[in-house]
């Protein structure tokens, strides 16, 4: 799948929120080594070379096309292509931080121990990852997928539950971990713009269903479909403002 930097960092001041908040309850003061795994365009990396800047940085992500602009930023952060599943350090690290990134891979409960056990004496893993796939934001996008001639091509893109609830994530963590927390948060998003809940989607969990039509007029009805769903369940207030509760799911597990 190819990523559009820009497109995804439209709403980066929503984007980045959950994780300053994420980054707020870590346990270090100066940890060696940091790992932003899916690091993405890097704006998430920046804000953790400010917030410790005299740790050694790298950031990890399998699209060039968002590290590309990362490495763009000038940051003294050492990039790696590497898929997460895959992905091994060369030292282990105190920090492994992941925002908005694990949702996308399956298997948590094998995932998640593997990264913990990659991390250095007394490390932490943190994550954040959206849990709005209950919301309308999303099961419109599965009404719209399987209600029309492409449910074939777009049945198999479908994922409608890759984040559990957060008392299996605890669950998996603290049976190799001495210290779980584990959260949630709704956020009250204000969004500006025609339909900007299309948007928002059309950069993150849209865009597998509309690469898998190829046919130009097809995804064009496909996109109206889900663009007429979403305009009726997030409906623009008087003053012009679209409000998009979004609920995220974070972990802070200690080694």
């Amino acid at each position: 799948m190819t990523w559009d930097p820009d497109r995804y960092l439209h709403f980066g001041g929503q984007r980045v929120r959950p994780a300053l908040d994420l980054m707020s309850r870590i346990p270090l003061s100066t940890p060696s080594h940091v790992v932003d795994l899916g690091c993405g365009a890097g704006n998430v990396t920046r804000l953790l070379t400010e917030y410790w800047p005299r740790s050694s940085i790298t950031g990890v992500d399998n699209s060039p096309e968002m590290l590309s602009r990362a490495f763009a930023e000038g940051l003294d952060v050492t990039w790696v292509e590497a898929d997460i599943n895959d992905w091994q350090p060369e030292i282990p690290p105190d920090l492994i931080f992941s925002n908005a990134a694990l949702h996308w891979c399956d298997n948590h409960e094998t995932l998640l121990p593997g990264l913990i056990a990659l991390l250095g004496a007394q490390g932490v893993l943190a994550v954040q990852m959206p849990r709005n796939h209950e919301a309308p934001s999303h099961v419109c996008m599965t009404e719209a997928a399987m209600d029309g001639p492409w449910h074939s091509k777009l049945k198999p893109v479908l994922r409608p539950g890759p984040v559990a609830n957060p008392e299996k994530y605890y669950e998996i963590l603290s049976s190799c971990c001495w210290k779980v927390d584990v959260w949630e948060s709704e956020y009250l998003q204000v969004l500006d713009g025609e339909n900007p809940v299309v948007e928002w989607t059309s950069s993150t969990a849209l865009k597998p269903l509309l690469d898998a039509l190829d046919d130009e007029t097809e995804r064009a009805a496909f996109e109206q479909a889900y663009s007429d769903r979403i305009a009726r369940a997030y409906p623009m207030l008087a003053n012009g403002k679209t409000l998009f509760p979004f609920r995220r799911i974070f972990m802070i597990a200690q080694t």
